[in-house]
């Protein structure tokens, strides 16, 4: 996907930004409803363990049946996470959503997250790697079910033709960083409904230890909102034609009071304080060199009411934002085609009948 082939791009919101614990909206199902409403084409969930949280893929799940054209992407840890699990819950995510599933690939020092798990923590090379292997597991997985693999034989009783099941039979490298491991496979849910879920990870993570074709959009950060586009046009001419989305923090003015006065927490992440208007046109001119960008609110209930009432209504009207698409899928809102599975016997058999 390109903003030189499609100038109109698509707004993500993090759910879980500074300042909001779901009070406002009296549940998740009201905050992911109002996000939708207004017109946001990605929901986001940051993975936070907390004692008695659910984590960020449990609350994507939730959301999924619930919503219509929102595409949902939850954090998941690669460090920390059994692969087998990641790649089986997202497909569950993917079916509960019907195809609006994505994964935000984290890859990050945690002691806490180490200890929890009974591991030495994890540092430097090694989270890379972790992250590449656990993405190539998870791709290798999704595709060990053929289309086809369910076919409900009530005449033979047979609910799968195992001849459509493949071992993924993944090894770590010889080079790999962290601690080796070996992936028999194959799943234990059926091909998601896109096929492969869209993979997106940090910019930082890319085009080193993680290889540019295991992601379908990366996420660009930069210190301020002024050396935002230099990043995305960056990340852009780095990484070829995967689709580049820009991080941006948010704060507005908003009932009665300036966004001057509303102190948020250091980020690193670019932050724009203002108005709606200004917001407005920041955006129109961010999403001319990026494929979308993810807000981050201060306070999502505050600023939804600006963004809903007046940025987003005016970027679609400039022409710079495209309209949510009911039931589609997060493949198609990139623009990626559902690709073919690596292991189809039927795609070898008329790959080899067409020489």
């Amino acid at each position: 996907m390109s903003t030189q082939d499609n100038k109109a791009g698509f707004l993500a919101i993090e759910l879980d930004g500074a300042g909001w614990d779901g009070g406002a909206f009296g549940s998740l199902a009201g905050a992911v409803l109002a996000v939708e409403a207004a017109g946001f084409h990605v929901a986001t969930f940051k993975d936070a363990p907390e004692p008695g949280r659910t984590n960020a893929l449990q609350r994507a799940a939730y959301a999924g049946p619930v919503t219509r054209t929102l595409a949902l992407a939850p954090e998941v840890d690669t460090v920390y996470t059994e692969p087998f699990h990641i790649a089986t819950q997202l497909a569950s995510l993917d079916y509960v959503s019907g195809g609006r599933a994505g994964w935000i690939v984290t890859a990050a020092e945690s002691p806490a997250a180490a200890a929890a798990v009974g591991r030495s923590a994890v540092r430097g090379n090694a989270l890379v790697h972790e992250a590449a292997a656990s993405i190539e597991v998870g791709r290798r997985l999704w595709d060990s079910w053929e289309d086809d693999a369910v076919i409900r034989d009530v005449a033979t009783g047979r609910y799968i033709d195992v001849d459509k099941l493949h071992y993924v039979d993944f090894e770590t490298p010889a080079d790999f960083a962290g601690t080796p491991y070996s992936v028999k496979g194959p799943s234990i849910i059926p091909r998601p409904l896109q096929g492969q879920l869209p993979v997106l990870a940090s910019a930082s993570l890319v085009g080193g230890g993680v290889p540019v074709e295991s992601v379908d959009a990366v996420l660009v950060t930069a210190p301020t909102s002024e050396l935002l586009v230099a990043g995305v046009r960056d990340a852009r001419e780095r990484l070829g034609a995967v689709a580049v989305v820009a991080e941006l923090g948010v704060v507005l003015d908003s009932r009665g009071e300036p966004a001057a006065a509303r102190a948020v927490p250091e980020t690193g992440r670019a932050q724009f304080a203002g108005t709606a208007a200004e917001l407005t046109g920041y955006l129109h001119g961010l999403l001319l060199e990026a494929d979308g960008v993810r807000l981050h609110p201060g306070d999502l209930a505050r600023e939804l009411d600006e963004l809903s009432r007046l940025v987003l209504p005016e970027l679609r009207h400039r022409g710079s934002l495209r309209a949510p698409v009911q039931d589609g899928t997060f493949r198609g809102l990139l623009g990626l085609e559902r690709p073919a599975n690596r292991y189809s016997t039927s795609t070898t058999a008329s790959a080899a009948a067409g020489k």
